[in-house]
Parts: C-alpha cells; structure tokens; sequence
C-alpha cells in the first residue's frame, strides 16, 4: 500500500467510535418516534410537518450507520460522506422535534 494512498485512510478505532455515537444517537431518535406512535392522542394532519423530517432524519442517521459499518469505510472520503449523511439527519430528527414542540405549545395557547 503506498503511504498516499495509507493518508487517505482513516485509524479503525476512530471509525469504531463514530459508530458507537452514531449507533446511540440513532437509537435515541428511534426510541423518540417510537413513543411519539405509541401516543394514545390521536394525530392530526398538522403533525405531519414533524413527523415528515423526523422520519426523513432517521432514515438518514441509519444510512450513516450502514455505510460506517462497511468495511470500505475506513477510506477518508467513504468516512466523510457517511458522517455528513449522519449530520444531515441530526439536523432533519432536530428540525422535526422543534416543530413537534412549536405545534404543541400552539396547542396549548389555543391556536391550532
């Protein structure tokens, strides 16, 4: 193996601990739409501006997962890109949550 080719990759262990981060968070965020489901208040139509990145979020975070747990991964740009996937569902799972508790608190003012 050449050593450019030895910089572009990434120590296993490093990779090994990104995925523990992104294996918990993604959990966290499964658990929450999961309990947001189970919710015994019936969902109304509103809810789908929440659920709808939520969701889109979670997917995201799992593609993240699969792809760091791929062995090819360990290759700097592989690990990059699965890491901004990761990101870009952190910020869509965040998004959907905010707008989860924007509605709510609009409910309870009385405004939806």
């Amino acid at each position: 193996m050449s050593e450019d080719s030895q910089s572009q990759r990434i120590d296993a262990v490093f990779r090994n601990g990104s995925v523990t981060v992104v294996g918990v968070v993604t959990g966290f965020s499964l658990t929450f739409v999961t309990a947001w489901a189970a919710n015994p208040v019936p969902w109304q139509l509103h809810d789908l501006f929440g659920i709808v990145p939520l969701s889109g979020g979670v997917v995201l975070q799992l593609i993240s997962l699969t792809a760091l747990l791929h062995p090819d991964c360990l290759e700097r740009p592989r690990y990059d890109r699965a890491i901004n996937v990761f990101v870009a569902g952190l910020v869509f799972v965040a998004l959907g949550i905010a707008i989860v508790i924007a509605f709510d608190a609009l409910k309870l003012a009385g405004r939806v």
